[in-house]
């Protein structure tokens, strides 16, 4: 059975850090593309971050840029997400997706180009 599962959420004062976790469980990332999305209550869902795994770059939302990376090693059944800085409209549930091969540059962010999802993890930046 092919699942991708988030790890790391949890309640987090601003300026404070958090590493989310996404474990491919059924398939290996190899071949596969990553992207990190998040939704806060009320909103769409919206894009964060993006790993192409044919060349290696990662794309930011601008929004998070400076502030949240994706490690560039490469394991198989693991991808990780990075936060530093964190603030409070960085609070959401958070959601890694994966797509086999790479999408193009524009279209990282759009979530109907994602095959697989997890479940979500909830992160809250307050004080």
């Amino acid at each position: 059975q092919v699942q991708l599962m988030e790890i790391g959420g949890g309640l987090v004062q601003p300026g404070e850090s958090l590493r989310l976790s996404c474990a491919a469980s059924g398939f290996a990332l190899d071949f596969h593309s990553i992207g990190w999305f998040r939704q806060a209550p009320g909103k769409e869902r919206e894009g964060v971050s993006y790993y192409s795994r044919s060349d290696g770059r990662t794309y930011y939302a601008d929004a998070v840029k400076g502030r949240f990376t994706m490690p560039s090693d490469k394991p198989n059944h693991w991808v990780f997400l990075q936060m530093n800085d964190l603030k409070p409209e960085d609070t959401g549930v958070y959601y890694c997706a994966a797509v086999r091969g790479q999408l193009d540059h524009n279209a990282w962010n759009r979530s109907r180009e994602y095959s697989y999802w997890g479940r979500g993890t909830q992160v809250t930046v307050s004080s």
